[in-house]
This record gives structure tokens, C-alpha cells and sequence, in this order.
């Protein structure tokens, strides 16, 4: 009996002993295990930190041949159709190569819808199309040569050919096409058929070579708040949307941009869009469907056009026209402020005036534009940080000895 009783409990001393080495085995085994996560962890995380992941692939940008390089500061002049398929675009090259200037804004698309170039036959813009650039190519190329950098004038929504043809595209009372009182009509901002014609001629001029697509007219017409109730038009997508008239136009123009903008970017241009200066003074003009901040907000430039002659009496200054300079700087106070409220903003490149306005005055002498008068409104511009500008002249006569150089 005494020796089942010492067996018994050598029995239970051994089961002892054996869950010891047992639970001591498991908990070491345990720890090598969570050595080796920690460890497996650490590796990953070097080699994942060491390892160079591929380069993405570089984004697709069309290649046209041609290389300009974008000026310090782009300053430039207008240039139409015809001037820029004539003998005189030989006098403007000059013109700008003697001086300070380095670009000129072309005419693509004109005033009332004619491309100043002819396509190919089987193009949908041929019939519209005249060819005072005979070869835009071969333009874009002595450009190229002159170190002249090349901006495409392309106007939008005023257009009495496509207006014309398409009257379901355009606003129509009475039957027939609306005009304004300059017989000139407009398509309409709402239909995106409209975007995708415009957009079209964009995309063409950016394969030809042009560096910049500055998009003109990018509104409804003028006063158009009065005319809404009386002129029969689509609103298209735009029709239920929960927002009144005002602000259907507004989002129409600024979805257009942004649009434009997508649409282009695989040709490696910058899209910049001419604007009323005034509508950078209110928080949106309501008849025309501008917002200068939600156009800005998508382009790579904004052309506001400053010209003096263009203001009624405004900042305090009756007669604008006689104070080029005080109305600039004014002007450009509101626009940095503006601007300055994006995160994102875009370049400013105002355009300014080199022509004078004599339908402004009538028993006095007219205020002739010249040297002093377009030195005063870059003087303004630069000290207000503004270092691009275009000057406007309709008819490319542009004053000489003219200092464009920025102030210091």
C-alpha cells in the first residue's frame, strides 16, 4: 500500500515536471513566433521603405513639333485674320521684335464666327471658314523662329454664322433669330452642342502649334436679363435644375470653362478666357452669366478687359477714358483682392487700351491715346504686382516708343 502511494505521487511530480517544460516550451515558441512578426514587420517595412516603386506614366501631351517656351512675363498685341495672312504680319513680327513685347493673340475664330483659315474640305467648320491665313502652320512656324510666343483668339457664343445655320442652337423671337443692335446674334451658352463646336476649333489650333487658347465671348449677350422672359431658347440640361435664370447662366458659362479646360488638357496648352472688368467688381454679372471668381478658378489665365473708354463713371472716377491711370490702378486693387481669395488663382493678363474713343466726347476735344496713355496703364498694372498684359487696337495700329518693360 505504501509503495501505490509513493507511486502515485512520483506519478504526479513527473506530470508536473512534463506541463512545466510543456507550457515553457509553448511560451518560448511563443515568443519566437512574435520575434519573428516584429522582425518580418520591421524587414517589410525597410524593404517597402528602400524599394522605388515604378515612375508613373507619364501623362499623353500631343506633340506638335514646335517649341515655345513661355515668356518671364507675357506681354502682347492682337493680331485678326487678316492681318495675320497679309504682308503686314511681316511689320507686326518687326514691330514686336523691337521691343519688349513677345506675343501675339491671333485670331482662330472671329467676331462673327468665320475661322480665319480654311480646314480641309471635309471639315464641318469649312463652309464657315475664310482663308486669310493661307498656311497657319507654316505662320505658327516663323513665330517659332521669332521666339514670338502664339495665342489663339478663339470667340464662343457670339456667332451669327452658327446662329444662323442653326437657329435651334441660337435664341429666336418671332420666328426668327434674335440680334442685338449691332445685327450681331449669339448661340446659346446652355446647349452643349455649342461647347463641343467651340471646342473643336480649340483643339485644332492647339495641334497646329498655339501655346494658349483664350476663349472670347464666353457669356450670354449683353442686357440679357431683360430680353429672358421674351426670347424662346433651351435651357437643355440646364432646364430642372434647382437654381433660378441668374444662376442657371452663371453655372452654364462656368461649366463651359471647366469643360474646355478637360477637354484640352492632353494638348499641353494653358486656356485663358477674356472677361468684362466690371465683373470682377460685383459678385456676378447677372444678365451675361459671368462670376469672375468661379470662371478663375478654372483657367490658367484671365483676361480681364480693362479698357478705359469701356467704363462708365466707376471707383469715383467720372470720365475714365481722360484718367487711364487712376482707373487701372483702382481696377487692379479689387482684382488682386479677388484673386487673392483662391487658393489656386490664375495668372492675371488684363487687356489694355491702345486705340482712342472719340464717340466718347462731343463738345470737347477727344482724349487721344498714345505713349503717355498706354505707358500710365502699365505703370498701374506693375505697381500693383500685374506684370502681363495684351493691348487691343481693332484695326493693329500700335503706338511706337512705347517703354513695356516692367518697373523694378
Amino acid at each position: 500500500m505504501q509503495k501505490r502511494h509513493q507511486r502515485y505521487w512520483a506519478f504526479i511530480i513527473v506530470c508536473i515536471v512534463f506541463s512545466t517544460v510543456i507550457l515553457h516550451s509553448n511560451t518560448a515558441i511563443a515568443n519566437e513566433d512574435e520575434n519573428l512578426t516584429v522582425h518580418l514587420h520591421k524587414t517589410s517595412k525597410l524593404a517597402l521603405e528602400k524599394r522605388q516603386l515604378p515612375t508613373p506614366i507619364p501623362r499623353f501631351v500631343y506633340d506638335t513639333g514646335l517649341k515655345f517656351d513661355y515668356p518671364e512675363y507675357v506681354r502682347g498685341i492682337y493680331v485678326t485674320g487678316p492681318s495675320a495672312g497679309i504682308n503686314r504680319f511681316n511689320d507686326l513680327i518687326n514691330f514686336v521684335k523691337e521691343t519688349d513685347l513677345n506675343s501675339m493673340v491671333i485670331d482662330v475664330k472671329e467676331d462673327y464666327g468665320n475661322l480665319t483659315f480654311k480646314p480641309d474640305e471635309d471639315s464641318p467648320y469649312y463652309e464657315f471658314a475664310q482663308g486669310y491665313i493661307r498656311d497657319p502652320r507654316a505662320m505658327l512656324e516663323r513665330l517659332e523662329e521669332e521666339g514670338i510666343y502664339p495665342i489663339a483668339r478663339v470667340v464662343v457664343f457670339k456667332d451669327s454664322l452658327l446662329a444662323e445655320s442653326r437657329p435651334e442652337w441660337s435664341f429666336v423671337k418671332d420666328g426668327k433669330v434674335w440680334k442685338n443692335n449691332r445685327d450681331e446674334a449669339f448661340v446659346n451658352p446652355f446647349i452643349k452642342d455649342v461647347w463641343d463646336y467651340n471646342v473643336e476649333i480649340a483643339i485644332m489650333a492647339a495641334k497646329l502649334g498655339f501655346k494658349d487658347i483664350q476663349f472670347d465671348y464666353v457669356r450670354f449677350p449683353e442686357g440679357f436679363e431683360r430680353r429672358d422672359e421674351e426670347l424662346q431658347y433651351s435651357q437643355g440640361d440646364y432646364a430642372d435644375a434647382d437654381l433660378d435664370n441668374v444662376q442657371k447662366r452663371v453655372q452654364a458659362v462656368t461649366d463651359f470653362v471647366a469643360y474646355a479646360k478637360d477637354k484640352l488638357e492632353p494638348y499641353g496648352v494653358d486656356v485663358s478666357v477674356d472677361i468684362f472688368g466690371y465683373s470682377a467688381t460685383i459678385p456676378e454679372a447677372p444678365g451675361i452669366g459671368q462670376n469672375f471668381t468661379k470662371i478663375s478658378e478654372n483657367v490658367d489665365v484671365i483676361s480681364s478687359m480693362i479698357y478705359p473708354s469701356h467704363w462708365t463713371p466707376y471707383f469715383g472716377i467720372s470720365f475714365p477714358d481722360k484718367e487711364p491711370y487712376r482707373l487701372i490702378t483702382e481696377y487692379a486693387k479689387v482684382e488682386n483682392e479677388r484673386l487673392g481669395e483662391l487658393e489656386n488663382p490664375p495668372t492675371s493678363r488684363p487687356w489694355i487700351q491702345d486705340f482712342s474713343a472719340p464717340w466718347l466726347y462731343y463738345n470737347e476735344p477727344v482724349k487721344r491715346y498714345g505713349k503717355e496713355e498706354v505707358e500710365a496703364q502699365i505703370k498701374a498694372l506693375n505697381e500693383n504686382g500685374i506684370y502681363e498684359f495684351l493691348l487691343w487696337n481693332p484695326n493693329n495700329k500700335y503706338t511706337k516708343n512705347v517703354d513695356y518693360t516692367p518697373l523694378d
